[in-house]
């Protein structure tokens, strides 16, 4: 059986692993054990009843959080003139069309998130195998393929999260900084998990929302009940 070290018992320690904690409580003991020597993400993890292999399973969206994410985000606009005025106005990072697109095909892919006008989508389409399996690539149903690119970049850096469910049912997200105080991470975890209930999609049956843990960076993961995510 593997060993683990002393910093894992550590934070382990308190922590009852068969327990289901209140959000608040499993915030707070998450905070106490994000020792880590940076500025640890806290995440959420939540088990879905839903089977993404159907097209009517399929959970996505994008919510913005409260009180942002502590993450310093770099956009990627694909437009055309006004639009890309209007882009590096808003203070886009990297703002092209053609020459975007050749750069992201060469591998440079130096930003964390990408926006589109609806006129690029046929160019933007090519890089599908480079920005799909990433997560990036522009979609109208959360906002990242608009003619509002103001609106949209300032979501981006503004703390705005996409979500996509996984193979497994699973839908994680980073929703802040163990620097933040407790009560605003609890507030962005409802948020999350209020826009996740929202998407739930028609072809979901039974239970929606199985298990939730939160975890930061390098702590161990403290299982939430689900039912204290929507608790005023």
């Amino acid at each position: 059986m593997a060993q683990h070290g002393k910093r894992v018992r550590d934070a382990r320690e308190g922590i009852d692993r068969t327990k289901l904690y209140p959000l608040s409580e499993a915030v707070q003991l998450v905070k106490e054990r994000a020792k880590a020597k940076f500025d640890e993400t806290i995440e959420i993890a939540m088990n879905l009843g839903v089977d993404p292999r159907h097209a009517d399973q399929m959970v996505r969206g994008v919510v913005a959080l409260p009180n942002g994410t502590g993450r310093s985000v770099r956009v990627a606009v694909f437009a055309r003139g006004a639009k890309a005025d209007e882009a590096k106005a808003a203070g886009a990072d990297v703002v092209g069309a053609e020459d975007l697109v050749e750069k992201v095909q060469g591998g440079n892919i130096d930003f964390d998130r990408c926006i589109a006008t609806p006129d690029l989508m046929p160019l933007v389409g090519r890089l599908g195998k480079v920005l799909g399996p990433r997560g990036m690539m522009p979609n109208p149903k959360v906002g990242t393929v608009t003619m509002d690119i103001t609106a949209a970049v300032k979501a981006s850096k503004g703390g705005s999260v996409e979500f996509r469910v996984e193979k497994a049912g699973i839908i994680h997200a980073g929703v802040g900084k163990a620097s933040f105080d407790a009560d605003k991470l609890v507030e962005n975890i409802k948020a999350f998990a209020d826009a996740v209930n929202k998407a739930k999609p028609a072809g979901a049956k039974g239970q929606y929302i199985n298990r939730v843990a939160v975890s930061s960076t390098m702590g161990p993961g403290v299982k939430v009940e689900p039912g204290s995510l929507f608790a005023q």
